[in-house]
């Protein structure tokens, strides 16, 4: 445990501290205006700290987290921290089950020169999602299936709203993530030799006859709309899903799954 460890107790709702995290929780405009973001939980938390981001107070209860899991975050925050009871902790949790930690972290610039690419690397890009619960759904599965890169390219959601940390379940911190424009995106995919495989139905190709195991982007568009015309023209390929029923699309998140792990089980054989 830190030995110069600073803990405030605050008990009423009015505190400004607690304004200001209720603040930082709903309003996008003030996560931008002071850079920074809410996680809930010890798990989200210890995903933030192991990608990076600098931690700026934490808000625990300590009524409800266990004296191992403080000292496991102490160990790893230096950084303010507010003792919090029950009652108020309870008004300003999103969720239950959090396990009684809420932390404010500094934001990250999330750009494509900060991604680092390995040979042969998987990349998915969504283009202009607007759901941070489909996005955070996509970088679940971006985990699972060892994605080296998600770009979002003109993204409609703020990528620290808090709907988006808890549908990735802190995904967004255990994959590398970037945000773009399409322009500049089709540019540093090409300038890296990766090909471009665009998700869509008209002129395409089975997902399962396109090779994967080389440099791959992997490119979703919304449900609505699909993809824009750029990134049909800039494609190596298209490619499509075989749909069966009578329905001819699915959700953006089951969608890239499905090409996300074709990709995983080519280079795997």
């Amino acid at each position: 445990m830190q030995n110069n460890m600073r803990i405030e107790s605050i008990t009423s709702a009015q505190n400004p501290k607690i304004k200001d995290l209720l603040a930082l929780q709903e309003k996008s405009k003030e996560r931008r205006k002071k850079g920074l973001f809410v996680v809930e939980g010890r798990r989200e938390l210890l995903h933030c700290i192991e990608a990076g981001y600098e931690p700026h107070t934490v808000f625990i209860c300590p009524e409800i987290l266990q004296k191992t899991d403080f000292e496991e975050i102490a160990s790893k925050c230096n950084c303010p921290y507010m003792e919090i009871p029950q009652h108020l902790y309870d008004k300003v949790a999103y969720r239950g089950g959090t396990e009684g930690v809420i932390a404010e972290l500094h934001c990250k610039e999330m750009s494509l020169e900060n991604l680092q690419l390995k040979q042969n690397p998987l990349v998915v890009v969504l283009e202009a999602v607007e759901k941070p619960g489909n996005l955070g759904a996509v970088l679940r599965s971006a985990d699972a299936s060892g994605v080296d890169a998600v770009i979002v390219c003109d993204p409609l959601t703020d990528m620290y709203n808090p709907n988006l940390i808890r549908s990735s379940i802190g995904a967004i911190f255990t994959v590398p993530v970037a945000t773009a424009s399409s322009e500049d995106t089709i540019k540093w995919l090409k300038s890296n030799g990766i090909k471009i495989y665009t998700a869509q139905l008209q002129d395409s190709e089975w997902y399962y006859d396109t090779d994967m195991k080389g440099g791959t982007a992997i490119v979703m568009g919304t449900e609505a709309t699909g993809l824009t015309d750029a990134w049909r023209k800039a494609a190596d390929a298209h490619i499509k899903i075989p749909m069966l029923g009578k329905l001819d699309s699915l959700n953006v998140s089951v969608s890239a799954a499905i090409l996300m792990f074709e990709a995983v089980r080519q280079r795997n054989n």
